[in-house]
């Protein structure tokens, strides 16, 4: 019986929870308190404590890291933004309700450091991009991206449309390189400062990064690029389908 009622538990305990971060009892940026010190206010078993905050921290509202304090970060579930790729072309852009805005533009050389990223001759020219990646509608601060080209396309920051698009179809387009080759990586890592301000997001929390590199057909890189999604904000999701089921 006990097994069966914890489930109701738990999310009545969260309720509650969330009703107190609502009603302002502990407001974004504050920390809860102990799970002792909840179990002693809800007289709750610690169990349940930590079932309720999990479904919280899932539901982002709250922020759990282990060894430290639990900490509200919204008072409102975020928005999930999900996109189903079934092609190369799909997984290389984004929906299209999203847009960039550039809070960096600069000529960089490729030096040491630089060169692992983008796989180029030290002392190369390129120009490098840092924007936001925001949602039309809400303004919602979705992602931040570096984003490196060669010098040569350091123009096409000047169009119109520039953050409606994405930049290596830009390059096609207009300076017809073709993309002969992509490469996809993606890996967990934590916000340094820069990013973490301008997403709104606490340094050093968790993000997904998504690195894109494009290149041509003689298999030189023309665009790299970085982005940053803190959790809870964007989804990658990739639906794959047999050839063999479509076949028989």
């Amino acid at each position: 019986m006990e097994n069966s009622k914890r489930p109701v538990l738990y999310k009545n305990v969260s309720k509650d929870l969330l009703s107190k971060i609502q009603s302002g009892v502990w407001a974004v940026g504050d920390n809860l308190p102990s799970e002792a010190q909840l179990c002693e206010m809800l007289k709750v078993s610690r169990q349940t404590i930590r079932h309720a905050l999990q479904h919280l921290s899932e539901a982002g509202y709250i922020h759990r890291r282990q060894g430290a304090a639990t900490r509200v970060i919204s008072t409102s579930s975020p928005r999930k933004f999900s996109q189903s790729f079934n092609s190369l072309g799909e997984i290389l852009n984004y929906p299209r309700n999203t847009y960039r805005k550039n809070h960096i533009e600069e000529y960089v050389e490729c030096d040491v450091q630089l060169q692992k990223l983008l796989d180029a001759p030290i002392g190369s020219a390129w120009y490098h991009i840092g924007a936001v990646r925001l949602e039309e509608d809400s303004d919602l601060r979705l992602a931040w991206t570096d984003i490196y080209i060669l010098q040569q396309f350091a123009k096409l920051t000047q169009n119109k449309n520039h953050g409606q698009h994405m930049v290596y179809a830009q390059i096609e387009e207009e300076y017809g390189v073709s993309m002969a080759k992509a490469d996809v990586e993606i890996y967990a890592s934590t916000f340094t400062k820069q990013p973490a301000d301008l997403l709104g997001v606490e340094v050093g929390s968790p993000c997904l990064v998504v690195v894109r590199k494009y290149y041509d057909k003689d298999g030189q890189p023309f665009e790299v690029s970085v982005t940053q999604h803190p959790e809870h904000r964007y989804t990658f999701k990739m639906s794959l389908r047999s050839s063999n089921l479509e076949n028989n």
